[in-house]
């Protein structure tokens, strides 16, 4: 009997051709949400906000700082993409610990098209910082001798950013799953915090090297 591969995902319908696989849907309801919750929770900001306006202010706050604290430039023009991937990154890492939901970063297509993004923003940054011309020139940088390697820099990078979302992701819920089967529910608590933990912390260090990589653009270096 043929087992599934762990990097196949359930197809849930067809729109057309294209199958919509579960993860995809879990992205779609985590999009869903996020909107929904940033609408409701920002809808009544006031000047001087009660605790929940606070909370996420200082939320705010502390990933603008560490933008700055990475780039040393303003954050500003850069908060949007690395605030929105830090928050989905947390949100989708720790959907696993809903009862029937998989968390789609541990599918390899979910850590797949993060890490696309990532790709395409550090060339805009560097592109709209630079120009084309220059920004194309840095990949001759410091010799003409290694053009290819910073190509294949870019695409190596890209390609780990993927791997160690998806590597760690997907381990956490296996061995939880796994202790669940052999043990019963309970047994896996201190498991599952520790997954918690593991999550925020693969959304931090996946959101940095994104923030540092940008910064390597913008600055015309390479590596």
């Amino acid at each position: 009997m043929t087992q599934p591969s762990p990097l196949a995902s359930a197809i849930l319908f067809h729109i057309g051709p294209v199958g919509i696989t579960r993860p995809v849907v879990t992205t779609w309801a985590i999009m869903a949400a996020m909107t929904f919750g940033a609408w409701i929770l920002t809808r009544q900001f006031t000047r001087h906000g009660d605790r929940g306006q606070t909370v996420i202010e200082l939320l705010v706050t502390g990933i603008i700082e560490q933008i700055a604290a990475v780039l040393g430039l303003d954050p500003r023009p850069f908060l949007p993409l690395i605030g929105t991937l830090f928050l989905f990154l947390v949100a989708a890492n720790l959907s696993g610990l809903v009862p029937g939901v998989e968390a789609p970063t541990s599918k390899i297509e979910t850590p797949a098209a993060l890490a696309l993004i990532v790709f395409f923003s550090v060339h805009y940054f560097g592109i709209r910082s630079q120009g084309l011309f220059g920004y194309l020139a840095g990949f001759a940088k410091p010799k003409l001798i290694m053009l290819p390697l910073n190509v294949v820099s870019e695409v190596t990078r890209t390609f780990s950013l993927m791997v160690r979302l998806f590597g760690n992701v997907m381990s956490g819920e296996f061995v939880i799953g796994l202790v669940v089967a052999l043990a019963g529910l309970f047994v896996p608590v201190p498991l599952m915090a520790l997954e918690i933990l593991i999550g925020l912390v693969q959304a931090y260090i996946f959101t940095v090297l994104a923030t540092v990589f940008i910064g390597a653009a913008i600055g015309g270096e390479r590596g």
